[in-house]
């Protein structure tokens, strides 16, 4: 997520008591923030992000990817 300069631990610190958040790291780049989300489905995605991390003060933008799972494969 990008955020407002000089908010960015203001809204890492308001993050961390957003549910299903399983981490949160500033990065550097083109973004500010990279948040873990776990949920059982991709519909609990949604409102997490409109109701809880959107309206937090700072965040000016987010980008949402969505990992998929895989099986582990032995060495060639």
């Amino acid at each position: 997520m990008v955020t407002d300069p000089g908010r960015t631990r203001r809204v890492t610190a308001a993050l961390a008591d957003v549910g299903h958040v399983e981490a949160v790291n500033e990065v550097m780049g083109p973004y500010d923030i990279v948040v873990e989300i776990v949920t059982e489905s991709l519909a609990d995605i949604r409102p997490i992000l409109s109701d809880q991390i959107r309206v937090i003060e700072g965040v000016e933008s987010t980008t949402s990817l969505v990992t998929l799972p895989h099986e582990a494969q032995p060495p060639a």
